[in-house]
């Protein structure tokens, strides 16, 4: 037991303590934003917006640029989702102003082009951080930094998948499209090991956490979708 609570947290030992209380705060506002979103409650974006910013921070000290894109991009959509969401309840009839009565909608066949073109671009510009990332850990000087694709790891291209991933839910979540929660399901089962190799085992955990409620949340989106009027303006 001892070996692996070392194994778990034993990279803690040499994080000081302002960074594991930031951590754990942000973590635990990210689940709560995440129960806020399967219950449509537009809350969910300014105690999102805590979450992220937080991330933004730690994981620039962390030096892992692509997930600290992640929680800026997060950021920005969580401003845009958080209009998105209060027009759209204006929007509704007066009896059906509640604080979790956002209109739900399904992905339209004109989402799949923003969609691709938000992969395409998001994949590129990460590919392109770890591409100079020996010149960014050099203080961003080229003096003897080595670059080239060989000197990616697979965790680089995880990296890569699960950003894209990440970014296209979000959009999709900001546009109250159910199908956002899949991308979530599949990003969030990806980055579990990926944080437990990281050594970020908190965050981790965060992560198993936000896999079981997204697959509660799908259905309750769906179910939520079916029993909405009809008559409710989008």
């Amino acid at each position: 037991m001892a070996e692996l609570l070392t194994w778990l947290f034993g990279q803690y030992a040499d994080y000081s303590t302002t960074f594991i209380v930031l951590e754990l705060i942000a973590v635990v506002f990210g689940v709560a934003s995440v129960l806020l979103a399967s219950r449509t409650n537009i809350l969910v974006f300014p105690i999102g917006l805590i979450s992220t910013a937080i991330f933004v921070y730690l994981l620039w000290k962390w030096q892992l640029f692509g997930d600290m894109f992640i929680n800026a991009y997060y950021t920005v959509m969580s401003l845009y989702g958080w209009i998105n969401w209060s027009k759209n309840k204006k929007n509704q009839p007066i009896e059906t102003h509640e604080s979790n009565n956002v209109r739900i909608e399904h992905l339209h066949a004109g989402d799949v082009p923003i969609l691709s073109a938000l992969a395409i671009a998001t994949m590129s510009f990460v590919a392109l951080i770890y591409y100079f990332r020996p010149v960014i850990n050099n203080g961003f000087s080229f003096d003897g930094a080595v670059l080239g694709v060989h000197l990616f790891t697979w965790v680089d291209y995880t990296d890569m998948l699960t950003t894209a991933l990440f970014l296209m839910a979000m959009w999709l979540m900001a546009r109250r499209k159910i199908e956002h929660w899949i991308l979530w399901i599949i990003a969030d089962a990806i980055s579990v090991p990926l944080y437990f190799y990281k050594g970020f085992t908190f965050t981790a955990l965060q992560y198993v956490v936000f896999t079981l409620i997204a697959i509660w949340a799908y259905y309750e989106w769906q179910r939520r979708y079916r029993v909405q009027p009809r008559t409710a303006y989008a």
